[in-house]
């Protein structure tokens, strides 16, 4: 196992993007761990009241020598692990994150004038690039920490219930929602889908339900 292609990219990133993009020149930024299992790169935004907004986090490999970043695939609800094999592919997925993290958030200084086009809804990768193999789709292995939760039921109809894990190789969360529905002939249909976050955002998703909760409708609402 070697680290030597993760140095050459941590020496090499930020002034990349540095150089290619003006918005980023004044306000992205890097933080290196070098101690995890799997090294990582998460790049971030400063905000103005001093919180860091991470719009991209690249995971390094050590055994296979490799970059990849962790998506979550909407149509089979796994999380995926995308290859990244060269430095113009890492460039790419932190420029492309990043001006999706300028859109979102609404990041706007008059001082910082854009010097690049960028798509309105950014991807880490396009259909192309996926046709032409230039990425590789790896399912990720995520241990669970808790047993099913029950968190709803009604006349052994219908049951919905949640389960915690955590992503093996990246150390984010994953919450597991099971949806169980009863058929007038005995039949189970099963729904499942999952959730992954990482512990940065786990205290605002906590915080955006705690402050809202009053303003929901429970099942028996008329």
């Amino acid at each position: 196992m070697s680290l030597e292609w993760f140095d050459r990219v941590c020496s090499e990133l930020q002034d990349s993007m540095e150089s290619i993009c003006e918005q980023y020149d004044e306000v992205g930024q890097i933080q290196i761990d070098r101690a995890s299992k799997h090294p990582k790169i998460e790049c971030y935004i400063e905000l103005d009241d001093g919180e860091r907004d991470y719009f991209c986090s690249l995971l390094f490999d050590p055994h296979n020598e490799e970059f990849y970043i962790v998506e979550y695939d909407l149509e089979t609800e796994h999380t995926a692990r995308i290859i990244l094999d060269d430095i113009d592919d890492i460039i790419e997925v932190v420029h492309e994150t990043f001006h999706d993290a300028i859109d979102a958030y609404e990041l706007v200084d008059e001082e910082i004038v854009e010097s690049d086009e960028y798509e309105e809804e950014g991807v880490y990768v396009d259909s192309e690039e996926l046709e032409e193999g230039v990425f590789e789709e790896v399912i990720i292995d995520v241990d669970w920490t808790t047993p099913e939760v029950l968190a709803y039921s009604y006349l052994d109809e219908v049951e919905v219930a949640y389960r915690f894990g955590i992503v093996q190789e990246t150390g984010d969360g994953v919450l597991r929602r099971v949806n169980r529905i009863v058929t007038e002939d005995d039949t189970v249909i099963e729904d499942e889908s999952d959730f992954v976050f990482s512990k940065e955002e786990a205290g605002t998703i906590i915080e955006l339900i705690e402050g809202h909760m009053d303003e929901m409708d429970g099942f028996d609402h008329e």
